[in-house]
């Protein structure tokens, strides 16, 4: 294959460009338009072009300097050991060959070294100078060669030792100023009340706290030092970074969590360990930094033109990265709402690979003006939903088409409607429309609905597809197609039958779990609750009016339209009527006179297995007498309503001094009160 030279070159050219821009912003200005992850998918893609090509590689290119150059109006100082940066690692594989490097340049006697492994804490970078004692410099890194000035601001760092006990005659440390993530929140609530600009992350806040021209500023600010490397004044008995970090924290200084370990699989473990206690600390992380531990080892390794070849950052999984937006697709849901569904090319996103994304719906679509072909920032902390959260319009492809709400339904063809004033569009198939017939059924069956265990998605797809289950009511004739069942694939004779036992149990419910789980627009749980308790029986509520209905706790206008119209529809009548006789039934739900709430104001917990009901007809009986029910207990519980094998709440109501009340009790207060 021919090599394009000059569209690599260009290639090249822009990714020079734009990482220069994001420096400037990120070092000078404090002011970072990417998140970091996003700009190291841009360094890397540099590298990697660099690595393919070598004898393209610019002669300006960002990959071989540190930061950007100083601000203006601090004085500058030049470091006499340059403040260089860290390589990064992103995976195992990373890591291994990262220990594979060292090892290579190192004789075999002294192969596989001791690795000290520190947090890698997301501040802005300082070398602290210190004479006879005394602190009497502070300089940021800069560009790695020249810094600025802002002994002034530091010297208002709290947890920053001004005057060591000792007399060194020279001492240089190095370390990471940053704002906790307490101090942040509390910063930005400030400065939203007085209308002031807010901060976009610690990092960002600690960085133009140190650069205020006013000392005063930078003292009103949570700022805290951690050390991480002395590169001057060390004494000559401490030979490794590990002894060099604690004696540091023996002068005053606070420094992070530190690991000793020896292999890559044991800095994994300790990485990944790191990784699900993140969220707990403290402060802001973004990783972890490796070191050789040896201080002889560090020197004989030496450095490269801007990071040293014995240290490294090992980045956590990337939170926000950019990937291609390849299609926008739309769904049904098991109520008729239609959600843009942006296909991505697939792309990991804090550790978990990332193909799909909601774009939640038209008005959300127009608002970013995303369209299909863009390239767009996915975020995705822990267990959060991902979401885009930026498009990339100047890397747009010409043809790219404004994206417009489908007017009839990708499913059944149904007309497409959205009320004015509303974002959310819907198909008008109901549940004639496959896809809300079969959301409708997965929803039947959930745990806080009907709860037919073992009746899972997989096979309730199966049988509609086979033409076996079409609505909700064709669950309760399964029995029916008994031996068709065991002839499916993997599903087997024990399996049917304890699907059928499960299916004849969920016959005996609840009536706000069936409320719930009929799937009316706009009910949820808490809904159908109030529902069951304002009406106590369901012939009541598929009566009632819209002005009845809007007398319910938690019903507004739209959700008593929905409900009002679910239940004036012919073939909601026609499932239920079906569901009825096919043996589905409950107790009626006690009604309190409107003002009669002897247990208004308590709190009551509920626990273990209760004989003569369910614990969410209890639960429901004490919210009709007024009571709260949580689910722990704590000294403001009233009452523990403990069932059999009620096990660690039984402990802490003892424990506590709360009142603990059997079933039995229970009974008799529920009759002293007509319940």
């Amino acid at each position: 294959m021919i090599m394009n030279t000059a569209a690599i070159t260009a290639q090249m050219r822009k990714l020079i460009a734009q990482l220069k821009q994001h420096n400037h912003a990120y070092y000078v200005l404090d002011n970072p338009l990417l998140e970091d992850s996003e700009y190291d998918q841009l360094r890397q893609e540099l590298v990697a072009l660099e690595t393919a090509y070598p004898e393209l590689v610019q002669s300006d290119s960002p990959t071989n300097q540190v930061g950007d150059k100083p601000l203006p109006f601090f004085t500058q100082v030049t470091h006499q050991i340059p403040m260089l940066s860290l390589g990064n690692l992103f995976t195992f594989d990373d890591l291994q060959n990262f220990m594979r490097r060292v090892n290579d340049r190192l004789a075999d006697h002294q192969q596989n070294p001791e690795y000290e492994v520190e947090l890698k804490l997301d501040g802005l970078a300082v070398s602290l100078l210190y004479q006879n004692g005394q602190l009497t410099q502070a300089v940021t890194r800069g560009d790695g060669q020249t810094g600025e000035d802002i002994t002034q601001n530091v010297r208002t760092i709290r947890n920053l030792p001004l005057q060591l006990a000792i007399d060194i005659p020279r001492l240089e440390v190095r370390g990471e100023v940053l704002m906790p993530k307490a101090g942040f929140a509390k910063l930005n609530r400030d400065a939203q009340a007085k209308g002031e600009k807010t901060f976009a992350n610690p990092r960002n806040a600690a960085a133009g706290s140190l650069r205020q021209l006013d000392p005063n500023i930078a003292k009103s600010r949570p700022l805290a030092f951690y050390a991480y490397s002395v590169n001057q004044g060390l004494p000559a008995e401490i030979t490794t970074q590990s002894d060099a970090l604690f004696w540091l924290q023996a002068l005053g200084f606070s420094i992070s969590d530190i690991k000793i370990v020896q292999t890559a699989e044991q800095l994994q473990a300790y990485y990944q360990s790191v990784i699900e206690q993140r969220s707990r600390l403290p402060f802001e992380i973004d990783g972890t930094v490796i070191k050789v531990n040896s201080l002889a080892l560090q020197e004989q390794l030496g450095f490269l033109s801007r990071e040293p070849r014995w240290a490294t950052a090992y980045k956590f999984p990337a939170e926000t990265v950019m990937t291609r937006l390849n299609a926008i697709e739309w769904q049904v849901g098991r109520t008729g709402q239609l959600t843009p569904v942006g296909k991505l090319e697939p792309v990991n996103v804090g550790g978990v690979t990332v193909s799909n994304v909601t774009l939640h719906n038209i008005g959300e679509i127009q608002r970013l003006d995303i369209r299909a072909g863009d390239m767009v920032s996915v975020h995705r902390a822990g267990d959060v939903i991902p979401k885009v959260t930026r498009v990339w319009q100047d890397e747009r492809p010409a043809n790219a088409q404004v994206v417009s709400l489908p007017t009839h339904c990708p499913v059944c063809d149904s007309p497409v409607i959205m009320p004015e004033g509303e974002a959310l569009a819907r198909c008008t198939g109901g549940l004639f429309c496959p896809a809300q017939q079969q959301e409708a059924l997965i929803h039947f069956v959930s745990r806080k609905a009907m709860d037919i265990d073992g009746l899972g998605e997989r096979w309730l797809i199966n049988f509609f597809e086979q033409g076996i289950v079409k609505n909700v009511a064709d669950i309760y004739t399964l029995n029916n197609h008994r031996d068709a069942l065991i002839n499916l694939e993997k599903l087997g004779e024990k399996s049917v039958d304890n699907m059928l036992a499960a299916i004849e149990k969920s016959k005996d419910t609840t009536l706000p779990r069936f409320i719930f789980a009929l799937g009316i627009g706009g009910v949820g749980e808490t809904t159908a609750m109030n529902l069951a308790m304002q009406f106590g029986d369901l012939q009541p509520l598929m009566a009632a009016s819209i002005e009845a209905l809007q007398k319910t706790p938690d019903v507004g206008e739209k959700t008593a339209d929905s409900i009002f119209e679910f239940f004036r529809a012919e073939h909601n009548i026609e499932v239920i009527n079906r569901l009825l006789q096919a043996g589905i039934h409950w107790q009626p739900v006690s009604q309190v006179p409107e003002g009669n709430q002897p247990l208004k104001g308590q709190s009551w917990v509920i626990t273990g297995t209760l004989e003569g009901m369910g614990r969410d007809e209890a639960k429901a009986k004490l919210q009709a007498l007024g009571a709260k029910v949580s689910g722990s207990v704590s000294a403001k519980t009233t009452a523990l309503l403990a069932g059999e094998k009620a096990g660690s709440k039984l402990a802490n109501a003892e424990k506590l001094g709360v009142k603990v009340v059997t079933e039995a009790q229970f009974t008799d207060l529920l009759n002293s009160y007509h319940a």
